[in-house]
């Protein structure tokens, strides 16, 4: 599968070498190409390549933004809402807001980034999912506690809700997605960031991941 990446930080790079491994064509989309040069060096496939967030979007028949969640809306405007119409966008982003020293989200309880996202653009599926997860485990979920543990998904189209479901599952190993139902619930997979903050300061490290037991 063509699979376009809007983004170029850490989760962006995991998941792009991920799922170059698997097979599929990727492009990451930044605005700073040289950037990668050293992740296009490790990576050594001609699957995996680099460029604009338009031609990133254009590329994929799959979409994922893993911008920061405070650019995250200009530069899926910059993608085109061309380049994403009819396609499942997965959104990993978070609203992270340090502008006053601290960890804040900039949008919370009666909305979330992406809803935000979602009515910026109407005509893609938007599936907000792995945003709770540190980008190691996104990829490799069986690296903790042999994969029993839970991942969250969001979106307002059940059939793009499920399609994505498959894809974590075949790709990454995932095997407990829980599924929310409609992008408003993306507002408490957001939230939990507040929580899982304060458990990396506590146990010193991102790895670990919560389960919901029932």
């Amino acid at each position: 599968m063509k699979i376009g990446i809007v983004g170029s930080g850490n989760a962006a790079q995991t998941l792009g070498s991920a799922l170059v491994k698997q097979g599929h064509e990727v492009k990451l989309g930044t605005r700073s190409p040289q950037k990668l040069d050293e992740w296009l060096r490790q990576v050594k496939d001609c699957r995996a390549t680099v460029g604009s967030f338009e031609e990133a979007a254009a590329h994929g028949h799959l979409v994922f933004n893993a911008t920061s969640g405070a650019g995250a809306l200009d530069a899926l405007n910059a993608a085109g809402s061309h380049n994403l119409s009819g396609k499942i966008l997965i959104d990993i982003s978070l609203p992270l807001d340090f502008s006053n020293g601290t960890l804040t989200l900039f949008v919370a309880n009666t909305d979330s980034l992406g809803e935000q996202i979602q009515q910026a653009f109407p005509d893609a599926k938007v599936v907000k999912t792995l945003n709770t997860v540190a980008a190691a485990l996104m990829v490799n979920p069986r690296s903790l506690a042999g994969g029993q543990h839970d991942l969250f998904i969001s979106g307002n189209d059940a059939d793009a809700r499920n399609e994505v479901i498959g894809y974590l599952k075949e790709w990454f190993g995932w095997e407990s997605i829980i599924d929310l139902g409609d992008i408003s619930s993306a507002r408490g997979t957001e939230m939990i960031l507040a929580l899982l903050a304060r458990v990396h300061m506590t146990v010193g490290h991102s790895h670990f991941n919560f389960k919901v037991v029932r």
